[in-house]
């Protein structure tokens, strides 16, 4: 079976990789950007998920393609998580379904997570 799937959780280096920067440089963003926060496992490494990896590649986008400052691109992740926040799907439906699919997450994170911690 072909690995095309993305991991649930990577580490530091391979974002790095990912992003074209420096683990450093992650590391900063996490001082600066408030949103950027990757869990750590008991032995506090950085356990980045798919959301935190999608954001750090929008981070660089901005500061080094688009050419926003840092006080501008956290003004503008704040626009746009605004933005999304109103049209995500979890929101739409009846409280049930709404809680069903929260649930659902949830749980697929906890999955994660327990995997995760097994191989510390």
């Amino acid at each position: 079976m072909a690995k095309n799937r993305r991991k649930l959780f990577y580490k530091i280096g391979e974002v790095a990789r990912i992003c074209e920067v420096e683990p450093h440089v992650l590391r900063y963003w996490e001082t600066v950007f408030p949103r950027l926060r990757p869990a750590k496992s008991r032995s506090g490494q950085r356990i980045y998920r798919n959301g935190d990896v999608e954001l750090a590649r929008r981070i660089r986008r901005l500061l080094y393609e688009e050419g926003y400052t840092i006080s501008g691109a956290n003004q503008k992740l704040r626009e746009e998580a605004e933005h999304k926040t109103r049209d995500l799907p979890l929101f739409d439906g009846s409280p049930e379904v709404r809680r069903r699919r929260l649930l659902e997450e949830i749980d697929e994170e906890l999955r994660a997570l327990e995997a995760l911690l097994r191989e510390d």
